[in-house]
């Protein structure tokens, strides 16, 4: 049986993964005879922000391996596992949410002049070199940018926008897409939807899109 990694960061759309597009991923993979295992970084979140106000709270910490086992529902393991094990896994999924964009990398602050979590960053170019599916989410696009620099990709971020300029000046190519589609990068084997990254998409269409990166990284 195909054993699938899912990588999130933490448990909210402002400072961590995206609630619904993780369950969206652990859902769809769940129709498919794969077995499946969530990792997360062994550390802090980047900062811990109120999902009702948007308002970053000070003088909180939240680990991110704790966080992200309320969407496991604690079968979570530490990302650096992941590195030793990759060989295992047939694929790999990251879900969106504004904190992948923090957490797992630099993005939000730096835009194509960020880098990504050198453990993360090891595991991608694995997969990679191994022409193994890498599936990416919302946001998550991004992370796949900053890791392959020198290696154009073709990616989704939805509809043209500040975030699809700056992987754009990395040299990648990016290709508008509604919140139920998925665009696939048949060279490189990796699939990449908008998800929220399309505001005011339906919940279904959302969890289409999904569906469809799924499709592509367990075939």
């Amino acid at each position: 049986m195909k054993k699938i990694a899912v990588v999130l960061c933490g448990s909210g759309y402002r400072d961590g993964s995206e609630i619904r597009e993780s369950v969206a991923v652990l859902w769809a993979l769940s129709q498919f005879p794969v077995s499946v295992q969530c990792f997360a970084p062994d550390g802090d979140q980047v900062d811990v922000v109120n999902c009702m106000t948007g308002q970053a709270v000070t003088g909180e910490r939240r680990n991110m391996l704790i966080e992200s086992s309320r969407i496991a529902r604690g079968d979570v393991l530490p990302l650096k596992q992941l590195v030793t094990d990759a060989s295992h896994y047939a694929g790999i999924v990251l879900p969106g949410g504004y904190g992948a964009a923090k957490n797992l990398c630099s993005f939000a602050f730096q835009g194509a002049q960020g880098e990504v979590r050198p453990d993360l960053k090891a595991i991608l170019i694995d997969f990679h070199k191994a022409g193994k599916p890498i599936g990416a989410i919302c946001i998550a696009p991004a992370i796949l940018a900053l890791a392959f620099k020198c290696h154009p990709l073709e990616l989704t971020l939805g509809e043209q926008g500040d975030a699809s300029v700056e992987i754009e000046k990395l040299g990648h190519e990016h290709f508008v897409c509604k919140a139920d589609e998925c665009h696939y990068d048949a060279r490189n084997k990796i699939a990449s939807t908008p998800a929220y990254m399309c505001e005011g998409a339906p919940l279904f269409q959302i969890f289409e899109g999904i569906r469809k990166v799924v499709e592509r990284v367990v075939q």
